[in-house]
């Protein structure tokens, strides 16, 4: 049950700095978000839906690495992809200064993304990776994303 909210906090965390801040003014993320955000601008596709597409590749590695991460990855990403599919109708509700909103939407994503990896729980893409490859080399996470 501990999970379940956990996947759902970080998950609404993760869609409300991203429909709320990033998407109204145009933000580019890194990682699969941003690959993501720049096929949404480019062909109006859905957020979600891209993810879960680009991050195929990653969650079969992550399969054949470990079945916990990969069933946690799995919830992370559904979990994400909806609320941010779901809470789509927020975008625009604020106009703000585009330096405002990056940093609000930096930290209230990074708030989402940073609960789901102290538990074990990845949203996809590069959060997975380090995640797999933390646990291999025995390094914090957060190490190899400063990387």
């Amino acid at each position: 049950m501990k999970n379940f909210f956990i996947l759902l906090f970080s998950s609404v965390c993760i869609s409300l700095g991203l429909n709320l801040f990033v998407l109204p003014t145009h933000i580019i993320n890194g990682g699969v978000f941003g690959i993501s955000l720049i096929i949404k601008y480019i062909w109006g596709i859905k957020v979600g839906h891209i993810m879960l597409i680009i991050n195929t590749p990653i969650y079969l590695l992550s399969f054949s690495y470990s079945k916990k991460y990969f069933t946690n990855a799995i919830l992370g990403l559904v979990f994400t992809s909806t609320a941010i599919d779901l809470l789509a109708p927020l975008n625009g509700l604020f106009h703000l200064p585009i330096i405002t909103s990056a940093i609000l939407g930096g930290v209230i994503i990074g708030i989402g993304v940073g609960i789901m990896l102290r538990n074990h729980i990845s949203p996809g893409g590069v959060d997975l990776l380090a995640l797999l490859f933390g646990k291999t080399l025995n390094v914090n996470p957060g190490i190899i994303f400063f990387y």
